[in-house]
C-alpha cells in the first residue's frame, strides 16, 4: 500500500528543464524551432539503446535556460518510438533526484525501466512511466515525464525566486 502523499516531500520541482518533440525527420522540426523561432542548436545526441538521434536546442539563458530536444528515431521500426508521440516528454528540474525517486516510489508512482542514469545533456535523469499498473497506480496518464537532477547553480537560482515572508 502506498505511503500517504501528505508526508513532507524531501525534494522540490524547480521548473521546466526541457520539452522533447519527436518526429520522423528532425530536419522538418528544425525548420520551425531553429529557422523560424530562432532557437540555437547547442548539441546533439545519438543512442542506439534509446533509438534516438536528437538535436538539443535552447531558449533562455543561464540557470533559466530550457532545452527543446528535436528527436527522430534511428530506426522507425524499433522501440522506443520517439517519433510516434509528437510531444514526447516534459523534463522537470528536481533539486534532489534520488530522494524524489525514493519518495515517489514509496507512494505508488511508476517509473520507466532504467533507473537513474546520465541523460543526453549529462545530467542524472529518470522517467515516470506514462501508464500506471496494479503495483504502481500513479503514472503520467499518457505523458512521459523526465525528472532531471538540477545542478547547483539551477537550484540556487530557483531558490532566489522564492518569495520571502514580510
Amino acid at each position: 500500500m502506498p505511503t500517504s502523499p501528505t508526508a513532507p516531500r524531501p525534494f522540490k520541482v524547480l521548473g521546466i528543464q526541457q520539452i522533447a518533440i519527436g518526429g520522423p525527420d528532425k530536419q522538418r522540426l528544425k525548420q520551425l524551432w531553429v529557422d523560424m523561432l530562432g532557437l540555437e542548436v547547442t548539441g546533439t545526441f545519438r543512442s542506439e539503446r534509446e533509438n534516438v538521434d536528437e538535436d538539443i536546442c535552447a531558449m533562455g539563458a543561464g540557470p533559466f535556460k530550457v532545452e527543446v530536444d528535436l528527436m527522430q528515431p534511428l530506426d522507425p521500426e524499433k522501440k522506443p518510438a520517439v517519433h510516434t508521440t509528437p510531444l514526447n516528454h516534459v523534463g522537470l528540474w528536481i533539486d534532489r533526484l534520488p530522494e524524489a525517486v525514493e519518495w515517489l516510489s514509496a507512494r505508488g508512482v511508476r517509473f520507466a525501466p532504467g533507473g537513474i542514469r546520465k541523460g543526453a545533456a549529462g545530467f542524472d535523469i529518470c522517467f515516470l512511466h506514462p501508464k500506471s499498473n496494479d503495483e504502481f497506480p500513479i503514472a503520467g496518464e499518457g505523458v512521459l515525464v523526465e525528472l532531471v537532477q538540477a545542478p547547483a547553480e539551477v537550484v540556487t537560482a530557483f531558490a532566489g525566486l522564492e518569495i520571502q515572508p514580510a
